[in-house]
């Protein structure tokens, strides 16, 4: 009697094996730069199976490590780091991955083309794609406030697609004092031996061994005193090691031990006076450093997307191999109807993220409506919200998928779900997000804009087999107006109790009328029903789970949340 051994579940070119992101570039590139540009994706696809997998590898096996101290005793506080680290880095500026997006070279389109290479690079490269956004969003955020001098140095490094000149940037803002509520930052900022020197700690900086980092800090004056809150924080740029290799003033303290994203160098850190430059003028940091969470937000879905692609591609794979109860799980209609459903929830994912890079390209090249940009600035936080919960969602079905198989680490399954769980916390919680979306409306008029993008991609909807959906999306508008103006009636804590429900209401709303858009267009233009399909299925759903907070809800909630006794 032979011994049995299951196989594992193999990865195609993922590129190639990505029906849905083929159809999009299809649909929404030029036909001569969809030409141009599908060579190199090509190329992608099979490197992140391959070579860059093999980066990522060595880099998960080799965790990074903090040494303190040299041989004699001398304070260093060095993070070294793993050659296949080292190696995703030279990969990132070879490829361009943040290049391409200054380079413009594809005009508003490339955007659409860095955020694909991102997608499927992101699964593969151990998380690399963490500095990235970080150098991404502090390339856009130099473009827009920074100096010539810092124009002219720190940016032309952070988008250069050179190895060696290429620099990532951190973003150090957690403090102890909170994450996400940065005005309660403490660090301050004295102006000493002219220029401004930073004197605080940061709790949580992630990729700590990149060259320079963007920072908040408050501005001391000559008696002490700093205006405290948001208003009182203002915006720095420092360089992490001086010009003979030295920290800059800078104290690491230990590496953070984490769930997940275990490549990643993560550390609690002292500035001691380290050397800073003000970006812009005095004040006004956190509406100035909005312009780099706008980016790392997109970046983190777009991670959420490609992590549902890659654990998907695997569940699919392993579902024609694994065997059970006499024949493959694809023929089991019960996985079968698993397989769909995680399927159905990507794809909606994937229509919502990448139709925001198409507003972000735009809106970069000058080429994006007053209405447009307001869409950008309310599905911002609206993909980054729910996208890190559909993620989280499919890949423990994925694990599970798996059975055992799934639970032990070296399939490389369980880290999928770890490096999965940081995406809802990492630029800005669920709860702190969906408040945002409603500051959007409320300090920026962003709902009728958005409200009025879905309906007219809805008027366009003609094909017979989806009217049905479309209705059902034209209902649920009305539904998303119908609870707004209540809410709006009823005060500040009606709508901020419902402010997550209200934010999934509207995004999946959105994404319904998006999915039922490439669905019309692949009927006509790829003679394909599957993209239908999944519109439907999306449209089925509850698109607004609404809550409708009565007098009694608050202190109902309380009592649940807080263990308190209600009497009769």
């Amino acid at each position: 009697m032979s011994e049995f051994y299951q196989d594992g579940p193999v990865l195609g070119n993922q590129y190639q094996a990505d029906k849905l992101l083929r159809s999009y570039l299809n649909r929404v590139l030029p036909a001569d730069i969809f030409t141009e540009l599908e060579p190199d994706l090509l190329n992608l696809g099979n490197r992140v199976v391959t070579d860059i997998m093999e980066m990522a590898e060595d880099a998960e096996s080799n965790e990074p490590q903090l040494i303190s101290f040299d041989p004699w005793g001398k304070r260093i506080d060095k993070i070294k780091t793993s050659k296949g680290w080292k190696d995703l880095d030279q990969v990132s500026a070879e490829e361009g991955m943040v290049a391409i997006g200054y380079e413009r070279k594809y005009g508003e389109y490339s955007r659409i083309y860095q955020f694909v290479k991102l997608y499927l690079f992101h699964p593969s490269s151990a998380v690399y794609t963490c500095p990235l956004a970080m150098t991404d969003g502090a390339a856009r955020l130099l473009e827009i406030y920074g100096d010539e001098s810092l124009k002219n140095n720190a940016y032309k490094h952070l988008t250069s697609r050179v190895p060696g000149e290429f620099w990532t940037s951190g973003q150090w803002m957690t403090e102890r004092t909170g994450g996400s509520d940065v005005g309660r930052t403490e660090t301050i900022a004295r102006f000493e031996d002219g220029g401004y020197k930073l004197y605080g700690t940061k709790w949580f900086t992630s990729a700590t061994t990149s060259q320079m980092a963007i920072t908040l800090a408050r501005i001391e004056d000559e008696q002490g005193n700093t205006i405290p809150g948001s208003r009182g924080l203002s915006l720095f740029y420092l360089e992490v090691y001086t010009q003979k290799g030295q920290l800059n003033s800078i104290t690491i303290h230990r590496l953070k031990n984490k769930l997940g994203t275990k490549a990643l160098p993560t550390a609690e850190l002292t500035l001691n006076g380290t050397n800073a430059r003000l970006i812009g003028d005095i004040g006004g940091g956190v509406k100035k450093i909005s312009s780099l969470f706008n980016i790392t937000r997109i970046y983190n879905a777009k991670s959420s997307i490609g992590l549902m692609r890659r654990a998907i591609a695997l569940a699919k794979d392993y579902s024609l191999r694994r065997e059970a109860f006499g024949k493959k799980l694809a023929e089991h209609p019960l996985h079968l109807e698993t397989l769909a459903n995680l399927e159905v929830e990507f794809q909606g994912a994937f229509q919502s993220v990448f139709y925001t890079s198409e507003l972000l390209g735009k809106e970069e090249c000058g080429k994006a409506t007053a209405d447009e940009i307001a869409v950008l600035r309310m599905l911002t936080p609206l993909i980054k919200l729910y996208t890190a919960k559909q993620a989280i969602k499919v890949v423990s079905e994925v694990l599970e998928s798996f059975g055992g198989a799934g639970y032990v680490e070296d399939t490389g399954i369980p880290k999928l779900l770890r490096d999965t769980q940081v995406l809802s916390i990492w630029e800005g919680t669920t709860n702190i997000l969906s408040l945002d979306t409603l500051r959007s409306i409320e300090k920026e008029n962003t709902f009728a804009p958005f409200i009025k993008n879905i309906l007219n991609r809805l008027e366009n909807i003609s094909e017979q087999e989806l009217l049905i959906s479309r209705d059902k999306v034209y209902q649920s508008v009305q539904k998303i107006k119908e609870y707004f103006i209540q809410a709006v009636k009823e005060g500040k804590t009606y709508i901020e109790t419902g402010a997550r429900s209200f934010a999934f209401s509207l995004i999946r709303t959105f994404t319904a009328s998006l999915m039922l858009e490439h669905a019309q267009w692949s009927l006509n233009n790829e003679n394909d029903r599957s993209f239908t399909i999944s519109a439907i299925r999306w449209c089925n759903q509850d698109l607004t789970p609404l809550i409708y907070p009565l007098d009694k809800h608050g202190p109902e909630s309380k009592a649940l949340a807080l263990d308190e006794i209600l009497k009769k």
